[in-house]
């Protein structure tokens, strides 16, 4: 994924632990998987990662680094 660096620049921080850390999309970036607005970016630090989802939601999925990258779209 190119524009990683960039779209997390657009991104408010939410959770940082030693799994993942997460992103809000409070400005509206375009998902690079779908190219519709997300609502939340996930990067996965540590494979394997479990997520317990509240609610169902739609997924797109990138890789950077070696790092799964889900963009989350309620």
């Amino acid at each position: 994924m190119e524009d990683f660096d960039e779209i997390v620049s657009s991104l408010t921080p939410r959770e940082d632990n030693e799994a993942i850390k997460s992103y809000q999309n409070t400005t509206a970036v375009a998902c690079p998987a779908c190219e519709t607005p997300f609502d939340d970016m996930v990067v996965c630090k540590d494979p394997p990662t479990s997520l317990n989802l509240d609610f169902e939601m739609d997924l797109c999925t990138a890789i950077h680094d070696d790092r799964v990258v889900i963009f989350t779209h309620r």
